[in-house]
């Protein structure tokens, strides 16, 4: 009896967790205005993978991407203006919404991303 209240106690907690898999726009406001990104996640267990576009620096992939309940982390890496960069971001993904802050390499600027899923 108490194994089959576990396993529907965890079944139960497992439909409230929201999964990321999918595609997603958001949209963050930056020094020089708004700007537009997508993200495309796949989930495996805890690991999140996939990439990430913007006209800014174009298409980058997700590494070290980790799904902990509605909670996401991950970074990419790019060049821009001849410099390569890392940066990071922390989130929360509810339903078909997303908040994403960035922590922008070692400059110490963060910025808020908001959006939904698309796909």
């Amino acid at each position: 009896m108490k194994r089959l209240l576990l396993g529907m106690t965890l079944f139960a907690l497992s439909a409230f967790a929201s999964d990321p898999t999918g595609t997603w726009k958001v949209t963050a406001e930056g020094p020089n205005g708004s700007m537009d990104r997508t993200f495309t996640f796949k989930v495996d267990g805890a690991k999140l993978t996939g990439e990430t576009n913007s006209e800014l620096v174009g298409k980058s992939s997700i590494d070290d991407g980790k799904v902990e309940g509605e909670n996401i982390s991950f970074n990419i890496s790019f060049e821009l203006q001849g410099n390569q960069m890392k940066t990071s971001f922390k989130g929360k993904t509810t339903g078909d919404e997303i908040s994403l802050s960035e922590v922008v390499g070692d400059t110490g600027m963060t910025l808020e991303w908001k959006g939904k899923r698309t796909q």
